[in-house]
């Protein structure tokens, strides 16, 4: 029995069923697989339902490629956007960063991977099947330098900041980060914020206007004569970029919901101060899978 062949037939979202365990475990509890024992069942099992959000075809393609040879690739030559991607994977699996490519966690840790046929088989099974899903055109955001985010792909809080080489991504509360060297600010935002899970400052007005134009409020303290807002309002003459994300709600049907990619932004316009409301306007148009859910105005 299959993944795809199974949630076709029943209707399902694959995340659903991964809610409840792995499928290979689910298929052993219903008597048509062989029991098995693998290190890595744990981890990876946790970790299902973040992989079951992947659906960049670039990244996919990254991971069906690696995983098979697990134990005997050279993870000291890849590219730097290789690197990226396979810290966004590892930080979906293992929650961590990884620091040192040398380390002995590193290297047990893919040890275990490798050890574990069953898990592995069911991470390409699942890559694939997501790949095979995706209906909409991705496509590389042109971020200055080698990311692997794509746009209008779906990604954690996690995976967006060790795309972007965060060593702590943890440390991002409240939706925002100035990356300074390269000259980057990243906008993570939750359009329907549930009171009691927010606090007053951070129930952000956040909505699209229509395909080209969102609406944002920064955070309560930014003003728009601090440097913040300055270099809001003034990036372009700066040579600094905006990236923005956005999710409908914290959570969906299967668990924490991924952010979805709508691409660069520019500065068109504001009203007030502390907070800032600011219509940028997206150099890609949010697809109509999307709008729906962006536009808050109604």
């Amino acid at each position: 029995m299959s993944l795809q062949n199974f949630t076709e037939y029943h209707h399902l979202d694959v995340r659903i069923i991964l809610s409840k365990d792995s499928f290979s475990r689910l298929c052993v509890q219903a008597g048509v697989k062989d029991d098995f024992t693998e290190v890595a069942e744990d981890v990876v099992t946790r970790s299902l339902g973040r992989i079951a959000a992947i659906d960049s075809r670039r990244w996919i393609k990254f991971l069906l490629d690696v995983l098979p040879r697990i134990g005997s690739f050279d993870f000291l030559r890849m590219t730097d956007i290789e690197r990226r991607m396979f810290q966004m994977f590892y930080i979906s699996v293992w929650n961590k960063v990884i620091n040192d490519w040398n380390s002995e966690e590193f290297k047990e840790n893919l040890a275990a991977l490798a050890k574990s046929p069953v898990m592995v088989a069911e991470l390409v099974e699942l890559l694939q099947y997501n790949y095979n899903k995706i209906d909409f055109i991705d496509e590389p955001v042109n971020v200055g330098f080698d990311c692997p985010l794509d746009l209008h792909c779906s990604y954690t809080k996690n995976q967006i900041m060790v795309a972007l080489d965060d060593p702590n991504p943890a440390a991002m509360r409240q939706g925002v980060k100035w990356f300074s060297e390269k000259k980057l600010d990243v906008f993570i935002n939750t359009l329907n914020k549930v009171e009691g899970r927010y606090s007053p400052t951070t129930m952000y007005r956040d909505y699209s206007i229509n395909e080209n134009s969102f609406h944002w409020q920064s955070q309560s303290t930014t003003s728009e004569s601090s440097p913040t807002g300055q270099r809001y309002i003034n990036h372009k003459k700066r040579g600094s970029k905006v990236l923005l994300f956005v999710r409908e709600f914290q959570n969906d049907i299967a668990g924490t919901a991924p952010f979805t990619l709508l691409g660069l932004a520019n500065y068109e316009r504001h009203e007030g101060s502390k907070p800032m409301s600011i219509i940028w306007n997206l150099e890609k148009p949010i697809p109509a899978k999307y709008l729906k859910k962006t536009n808050k105005l109604t």
